[in-house]
């Protein structure tokens, strides 16, 4: 007999699969209406991916497999951690859950998607890949750290299935310095991992100023839609993780109809509020010059360690 608990898992790793898109569409209106513009609607994305899966590949002769492999890793990898990060239920993949792997599952991405901007042998697509390796440099701790930071608070293991349970139960308390940090690293780390102003703007046509965008350049046709897909699931993982394991309060602990649907509606108006968030950074914010970036990822790699340091000195 099939356990209640892996279907609620699989379903809510789906439904994160299947709103990424909607996501993506409530960002740009949310930045549309506070620039006065009408903006596309919220459903653009799913008419663009489906443009996209539908049509033909257009690509050069100067690169190898490896050009090809890439869409599916990015899409694979991102499709393994919608298992493993807590969305409406605690009960995640596990021992798989762990805060390492996603870790370095986000990682794979970042390396997959460089390695796909250098096999397409375009000047943009290397430009955009050693850029990207310039701000993984201190992305990567201050991610780690926020999230390390937020194991040592609750007290338990990294497993993602029981950090969100321990942050509940310390009820306000929770709330405090270490909390506070984690949670502002993390967010500006969210904008930094997603290629999002002020970082990078992925709706920019400018070659010269491009990170993400120069990287799939070359792509087209399915492995474009692919790497859209990818990449907005990669942003609905990173704002589930805010709204579940730093913010837990709500999130399904036991699998009744009722604690299900306030699981439910707390993570979508948390979600809601990330995306607002964002929209506002991104309307008040406008792109930092490149080589000014590492200092909002040194900010950022600054709270986290000051988020673990205060677990030890309060």
């Amino acid at each position: 007999m099939i356990d209640a608990g892996f279907v609620v898992m699989v379903l809510q790793a789906v439904m994160m699969i299947l709103i990424a898109p909607l996501f993506a569409g409530i960002i740009g209106k949310f930045r549309a209406l506070l620039q006065g513009r009408p903006g596309a609607g919220i459903l653009q994305p799913y008419r663009d991916l489906r443009k996209l899966f539908r049509k033909g590949k257009v690509s050069g002769n100067n690169h190898s497999w490896l050009f090809s492999a890439v869409p599916y890793l990015c899409l694979a990898s991102m499709i393994v951690l919608a298992f493993m990060v807590p969305f409406i239920y605690t009960h995640v993949l596990s021992p798989f859950g762990d805060l390492i792997t996603l870790v370095y599952l986000f990682t794979l991405f970042r390396f997959a998607m460089v390695l796909g901007g250098l096999e397409g042998g375009s000047v943009f697509g290397g430009m955009g890949s050693s850029r990207e390796m310039m701000m993984s440099v201190l992305i990567e701790p201050a991610l780690l750290l926020s999230i390390m930071s937020l194991s040592m608070l609750s007290g338990v293991t990294t497993d993602m299935s029981d950090i969100p349970v321990a942050i509940m139960s310390m009820g306000f308390g929770a709330f405090g310095p270490t909390l506070i940090l984690a949670a502002t690293s993390f967010m500006i780390t969210l904008m930094a991992e997603n290629a999002r102003v002020p970082f990078d703007n992925p709706a920019t046509h400018l070659e010269l100023t491009m990170v993400h965008e120069a990287m799939i350049l070359e792509y087209s046709g399915r492995k474009l839609g692919m790497m859209e897909l990818s990449s907005q699931i990669r942003l609905v993982l990173f704002m589930a993780m805010l709204g579940t394991m730093f913010f837990p309060w709500g999130i399904a602990t036991d699998l009744t109809v009722m604690s299900l649907i306030i699981s439910i509606v707390s993570i979508f108006v948390k979600m809601l509020v990330i995306s607002f968030a964002i929209a506002v950074i991104e309307s008040l914010t406008a792109k930092y010059r490149l080589f000014k970036t590492p200092n909002l990822l040194i900010i950022s790699f600054t709270l986290s360690l000051l988020a673990m340091i205060s677990i030890y000195i309060l």
